[in-house]
């Protein structure tokens, strides 16, 4: 054989040998994804222990006023810095800050000095109302025979049998006009001591005592007996803003409450709320048991996940990561402290006027470039109804997020999100479970389409699942509040190296 042939065959089993080898670098080119190593913040006696904490916040915030303002302290406590949304944002600089909006929700953000909008902003939304009953503006009502009673209103579906032979107690904000004639805000709640009760009409009573009830004749609290008329204002409180409104003994005992005189009290937002404290139950107390759980838990989980990622520094100096807290949600979130009122937006564009010029341009950018959780409760499985659960999409206790999917559109979730999450939670060594109804069944809605039509993010529906949604108690495994924590971490760390590996899709 020639030289020539010999370098020609050479040429030739070369260029096999490449070929039988391209494949494999092909696949190397995709990086498959490694589990980290957890640092020990969620063994089983830490998730105890959140679930604990988490009982212990629910019961001494009982509204959305009280828990704001929890979520504020730790806040400060963390080093954030609170800006207010009526103040000039020109000096702020790379770091940690929040604001808040009608005192009932919330954004907080940390961002660093080398983010770009081309890198995005890692955002979760969730919000922080439950249903409750809100006092009238005029909640007086006449004595009958004796029993005094409170004129209330259900938010988003109270009022129900649910609601009826519970111990109830009365908080939320008062307007104060303090010394120097400035109006102030003031919480006020009765807890542990409840004020109102509901009664139920006794079977014994026959065909009225099965339903259906009227809720504004037939679910009236009753908050006192006096056979008496006692009631008698004195001349100064006559001049009270309030007077007439609101019967004077309930006007004297919130006064108490706020240790202020009821003529100082100018407004207020008064709710009545389930007084009993949260407990941990089951046989192996795998359960939590409390009121508020939607969506209280899910708001403490994201709240929690930020100010860990933050003290762990988790976060890289080119990354934005965001929380928005939400009220109004369970009414459909139109109004400006609700989803719908434009707080996300609002934060990272007036972040971004600080350092762009045409920062509308900067703003399109960095949403185009960002994800958005959508952080929700959904269903646990209920064994006694199974047979309404679609097969395969029924979450079970202390297995952590559930992520929620809809074909109609009632959830934000598509391929790309679910599969950005799947990957995600395989890199923070998180279990994931899947929920979507039956096509016979209706779904309800989360603020995830409306954040995602309102920025034009990507936006993913999850959350922690629950048993008894809307009673004015529910359950949720013990585990679940601390898995919840976790993956959020794992979603502020991780998701912008996860989500890069998706090009433009």
């Amino acid at each position: 054989m020639s030289t020539i042939d010999d370098i020609l065959l050479g040429l030739h089993e070369s260029l096999k040998k490449l070929q039988e080898l391209q494949p494999e670098k092909e696949a190397a080119n995709i990086k498959p994804v490694v589990p980290q190593k957890d640092d020990n913040s969620f063994t089983p006696e830490n998730l105890e222990q959140i679930a604990d904490d988490y009982i212990n916040f629910t019961y001494e915030n009982p509204t959305i006023y009280h828990v704001v303002d929890f979520f504020k302290k730790e806040l400060i406590k963390n080093d954030f810095t609170y800006i207010s949304e009526s103040d000039s944002w020109d000096d702020v600089k790379p770091g940690k800050y929040f604001t808040i909006r009608n005192g009932s929700s919330l954004a907080a953000f940390v961002f660093g000095k080398d983010w770009k909008p081309e890198y995005g902003i890692g955002a979760i939304g969730s919000h922080i109302d439950s249903l409750t009953t809100i006092l009238k503006p005029n909640s007086t009502k006449e004595k009958v025979d004796g029993y005094e009673l409170l004129g209330v209103a259900p938010y988003a579906g109270t009022l129900g049998s649910l609601w009826w032979d519970r111990d109830l107690g009365i908080g939320g904000r008062l307007l104060i006009k303090d010394d120097k004639g400035k109006i102030e805000q003031k919480l006020v709640d009765s807890t542990p001591n409840p004020i109102a009760h509901i009664p139920t009409l006794a079977p014994h009573f026959g065909t009225p005592a099965n339903g259906p009830f009227n809720t504004e004749t037939q679910a009236v609290p009753v908050i006192g007996f006096s056979a008496e008329d006692d009631d008698e204002a004195t001349e100064n409180e006559k001049k009270a803003p309030l007077f007439g409104k609101h019967s004077i003994k309930l006007l004297r005992f919130i006064a108490k409450l706020a240790n202020v005189k009821v003529e100082n009290i100018y407004q207020w937002d008064l709710q009545l709320y389930d007084v009993q404290k949260g407990v941990r139950g089951g046989l192996n107390k795998e359960f939590v048991f409390a009121p508020r759980i939607d969506d209280r838990v899910c708001s403490y989980a994201a709240l929690r996940s930020l100010i860990n990622s933050a003290n762990k520094n988790h976060l890289k100096s080119d990354s934005f990561s965001i929380i928005g807290l939400f009220d109004n949600e369970e009414v459909g979130s139109l109004t400006r402290q609700g989803a719908k009122g434009g707080l996300i937006e609002s934060v990272a564009s007036r972040v971004l006027s600080t350092s762009y010029f045409d920062h509308q341009e900067a703003l399109r950018l960095a949403f185009a470039n960002s994800i958005i959780l959508s952080a929700d409760v959904n269903h646990l499985l209920n064994p006694n109804f199974k047979n309404v659960y679609l097969e395969n999409h029924a979450p079970i206790p202390n297995k952590g997020v559930a992520i929620a999917l809809d074909p109609n559109g009632h959830m934000a979730t598509d391929s790309i999100g679910l599969s950005l999450i799947e990957q995600i939670a395989l890199k923070n060594n998180d279990k994931l479970q899947y929920f979507q109804i039956r096509n016979d069944s209706r779904s309800g809605g989360t603020i995830g389409p409306s954040l995602s039509s309102q920025t034009g993010a990507r936006c993913i529906d999850l959350g922690l699942p629950q048993l008894s949604m809307h009673s004015i108690r529910a359950a949720i495994g013990t585990r679940d509040i601390g898995l919840g924590i976790k993956f959020f971490e794992g979603f502020f760390n991780y998701w912008r190296e996860v989500y890069n590996d998706y090009s433009d899709l």
